[in-house]
C-alpha cells in the first residue's frame, strides 16, 4: 500500500509543476503521466524494500521499525538520488529539441522529468516515514507469505549460484555483450522508419483532381461518385463533399467514421478499399487518404519530394515526367502526382482596335460585355419578404461551351448599333502553367504521393534520392517539404538527443559516484536493453518514428536504474572491507528482489500503454513495447553483465 499511496501524491506534485509552467492537460502530457505512473513508485519500491529488510533481519527486536526506516533510507539514499538525477537527466536534451517535433514534446519531457524529480522526493521523506507507521515484524507469515518467501529466497540463491559461475566464466559475458552489439545494429537497420505511426482518427478524405480548364459542374459531378463510393462502407456514417475547393477543378470530400467500438476495420483499412473504387474513375485523378498524426495540414501527403532548378520549365517538367515514370514502378507509391502543370487551356482574345475604334467600341466594353456574358455579373437585387435575391446577368450554359460563342456575342457601338464580337476580336487557343512556384528562390517543382501500408517514408526517400540521383542533369538539385522534411529533420534531432542523454547520464553519475569507472559500469546496460526494445518493435510491426525514439531515450534511464543500484550497494559492502568478488555477489543478490519488483512495475505501468485499442492507440503501442521489451530483456542481462563488468574495472 505504501508505494500506491506514493502515486497521487507524485501526480499532485507533478500537477502543480506543470500549472507553474503553464502546461495544459493534452494527448502528450497524459501520455506523459501514464509512463510516470510506473516510473513514481520505482524509487519508493526500492526505499520500501531496503527498509523492509532491515525490519525483517532484525527480526523486530534488535531494530524498530523507525530506526529501520532510518538506517534504510539513509544507506539507499545515494542510489535514489542518483537515479533520480539521472531519469531526469535523460529528458534535459528532449525539451530543447528543435523544430515542430520538438516543440510538440517539450511539455511530455520535462512533465515526465518533474514526475521523477517528485517521486524522488517522496521516496526519500514520506516513504520512510509511512514504512515506519505501517510496517511491522510478522512473527507468524500466513501461507501466502511464506509460500513468496521461501519463491524469493530460492530465486536469490539460484541467482547468485549462477552469478559465481558467470563471474569465473568472463568470456560469456563478453560474447553476450558483442552479440548484443550486433544484434542491435541488425535489428535498427532493419527497422522502417517514418515521422509517426498513421493513427486511426476517425477521418477518411477523398481528393479529386480534375483535368486543368474543367467546369464546376464536371468537378462537382466526381464529387458526387465519391458520396456514392462512400455510402458502400457501413464503417462511415457522414459525408461532406466541397467541390470546387481550394479551386474549380478540384474537390474535397470529408467522411466520418462511426465510433471505433462499432467497427473492426481501422480508417486506415477504409481508405485502402475506397482507393480500389478511385482509381476506376476516368477523366479524373482521386485518392484517399488519412490525416496525418503530429498536426501537419489536412492534405498533406507523406512523400513531399522538390526539385529545384534553374533550368526552364519545360525541362524541368521533362525531368519530372522522368522521376514520376520511376515512381510508377514501385507499388509502395500510391497516387503519385506534381504541382507543375504547363497544359492549363486559355482563350486569347486579339481585339483589332482600329476596326473597334471605327465602330466606337472601346476594348474596356469588350472585355466587361465578355466578362459579364461568360461570367456573370450582378446588376441589381430583388426584395421579396424577408429574403434578398441578387440578380445576374449571363448567358445561358448552352451559349458559353465552346471558344466559337464568344464571337456570337454583341456589344454596343456608335449610334447605339449592335456590334457582333467576330468583327472585333479575333479568338485564339492556348495553354499555359497553372502556377510557377519557386522553392529557396530557384524554379521548383513538389512531387508528392501516398504511401502502401509495408512502405515506409524512410524507404520511399530512400527511393526517391536514388532514382533523383539516376535522372536529374547538373543543375538540379532535390529538396524536402511538409511531412517529408520534418521526418528526416526529426530523425537527425532525435539522434543527436539520443547521444546527449547518454553523456548527460554519464556525467551526472561521474558527479555523483566521483569516478569515472563505476559509471561507465552502469551504462553498459544501454546496448542490452536495446535489444529487447528493437526486437518487441519487430515482432509487433513497429517501425522507428518520433515516438518509438522517445521511448528508446526513456528506457536509456531506465536501464541505468539497475546498474545504480547493483554498483553503489557493492561499493558499501567494499568499503566494510569484503574482497570485491564476493561484496559484488552480495549486493547484487541482496538488490535482485527491487530489481525485480521495479522492473515488473514500470512493465506492468507500460503494458496498458501496449495492448491500447481506440484513438490514438498506434502511437501509444510504439512506446510502451520499446519499454515492455527493452526492460524485460535488458534487466535479465544487465543483472549478470553489470556485476561481472564491476569485478573487472573495480578499483
Amino acid at each position: 500500500i505504501i508505494p500506491l499511496l506514493t502515486i497521487p501524491v507524485s501526480l499532485i506534485g507533478t500537477f502543480s509543476l506543470m500549472a507553474a509552467a503553464g502546461f495544459t492537460i493534452n494527448t502528450l502530457t497524459l501520455l506523459s503521466l501514464v509512463l510516470a505512473i510506473g516510473l513514481v513508485v520505482d524509487d519508493s519500491i526500492v526505499v520500501l524494500e531496503n527498509i523492509f529488510r532491515h525490519i525483517e533481519e532484525g527480526g523486530g527486536h534488535s531494530m524498530t521499525p523507525f530506526q529501520a526506516a532510518l538506517v534504510g533510507a539513509k544507506e539507499i539514499g545515494f542510489a535514489v538520488v542518483a537515479m533520480t538525477l539521472t531519469l531526469a537527466a535523460v529528458f534535459a536534451p528532449l525539451a530543447f529539441t528543435p523544430g515542430r517535433t520538438g516543440r510538440l514534446f517539450v511539455e511530455f519531457a520535462l512533465a515526465l522529468a518533474g514526475a521523477v524529480v517528485v517521486s524522488g522526493f517522496v521516496a526519500l521523506t514520506l516513504t520512510p516515514m509511512l514504512c515506519s507507521q505501517l510496517l511491522r515484524h510478522n512473527p507468524q507469515p500466513n501461507r501466502f507469505d511464506r509460500g513468496m518467501e521461501r519463491f524469493l529466497v530460492w530465486l536469490t540463491g539460484r541467482y547468485a549460484a549462477a552469478l559465481r559461475w558467470v563471474l569465473g566464466q568472463r568470456w560469456i559475458v563478453v560474447v553476450v555483450m558483442l552479440a548484443s552489439g550486433v544484434a542491435s545494429w541488425s535489428l535498427f537497420t532493419g527497422l522502417r522508419s517514418e515521422l509517426a505511426p498513421m493513427e486511426d482518427r476517425g477521418v477518411v478524405l477523398g481528393s479529386i483532381n480534375a483535368p486543368d480548364g474543367a467546369t464546376l459542374d464536371y468537378t462537382a459531378r466526381y464529387g458526387r461518385e465519391l458520396e456514392r463510393f462512400a455510402a458502400m462502407y457501413p464503417e462511415l456514417d457522414r459525408v461532406f463533399v466541397s467541390a470546387g475547393n481550394p479551386t474549380v477543378s478540384q474537390a474535397l470530400s470529408f467522411m466520418a467514421t462511426k465510433d471505433w467500438s462499432e467497427r473492426t476495420r481501422s480508417a486506415q483499412e477504409v481508405a485502402r478499399e475506397l482507393q480500389k473504387h478511385y482509381s476506376t474513375l476516368a477523366g479524373v485523378s482521386a485518392f484517399a487518404s488519412t490525416p496525418p498524426s503530429l498536426g501537419q495540414g489536412f492534405r498533406d501527403r507523406p512523400v513531399n519530394f522538390v526539385v529545384v532548378t534553374s533550368d526552364s520549365y519545360a525541362n524541368l517538367s521533362a525531368a519530372t515526367q522522368q522521376i514520376l515514370a520511376e515512381m510508377s514502378r514501385n507499388p509502395g507509391f500510391v497516387a503519385p502526382d506534381t504541382d507543375l502543370r504547363l497544359n492549363k487551356p486559355e482563350l486569347f482574345l486579339e481585339v483589332d482596335r482600329a476596326r473597334a475604334a471605327d465602330q466606337g467600341v472601346s476594348v474596356d466594353q469588350v472585355a466587361r460585355t465578355v466578362e459579364t456574358m461568360l461570367g456573370g455579373r450582378v446588376v441589381t437585387r430583388y426584395k421579396r419578404d424577408a429574403d434578398q435575391y441578387d440578380v445576374i446577368v449571363q448567358t445561358s450554359a448552352p451559349g458559353r461551351t465552346t471558344p466559337e460563342d464568344i464571337e456570337r456575342l454583341f456589344v454596343r457601338g456608335r449610334g447605339d448599333v449592335m456590334v457582333p464580337l467576330s468583327s472585333l476580336v479575333k479568338v485564339r487557343e492556348a495553354v499555359s502553367p497553372r502556377e510557377l512556384n519557386h522553392f529557396n528562390q530557384r524554379r521548383s517543382v513538389s512531387i508528392t504521393a501516398n504511401l502502401a501500408p509495408d512502405y515506409s517514408l524512410g524507404e520511399a526517400l530512400r527511393f526517391m534520392d536514388d532514382a533523383s540521383r539516376r535522372v536529374l542533369k547538373p543543375g538540379y538539385a532535390t529538396e524536402l517539404n511538409g511531412v517529408s522534411r520534418e521526418f528526416r529533420s526529426s530523425a537527425g534531432a532525435l539522434a543527436l538527443v539520443f547521444v546527449l542523454a547518454l553523456v548527460f547520464i554519464f556525467l551526472v553519475l561521474s558527479a555523483q559516484f566521483e569516478s569515472f569507472i563505476d559509471p561507465f559500469v552502469i551504462m553498459l546496460s544501454v546496448p542490452l536493453s536495446m535489444v529487447g526494445a528493437l526486437g518487441a518493435m519487430h515482432l509487433t510491426g513497429g517501425t522507428l518514428n518520433v515516438y518509438s525514439q522517445i521511448g528508446l531515450i526513456t528506457l536509456v534511464g531506465l536501464i541505468t536504474k539497475h546498474g545504480i543500484l547493483i554498483v553503489e550497494f557493492s561499493n558499501q559492502v567494499r568499503q566494510a572491507g569484503r574482497p570485491t568478488l564476493e561484496a559484488t555477489i552480495e549486493a547484487a543478490s541482496l538488490r535482485l528482489r527491487p530489481i525485480l519488483m521495479t522492473t515488473g512495475a514500470m512493465v506492468l505501468g507500460a503494458l496498458p500503454l501496449a495492448l491500447a485499442r481506440g484513438a490514438g492507440a498506434e502511437s501509444r503501442q510504439q512506446i510502451g513495447w520499446v519499454i515492455v521489451g527493452g526492460l524485460s530483456f535488458g534487466t535479465l542481462l544487465t543483472i549478470f553483465v553489470v556485476p561481472t563488468v564491476y569485478t573487472v574495472f573495480a578499483r
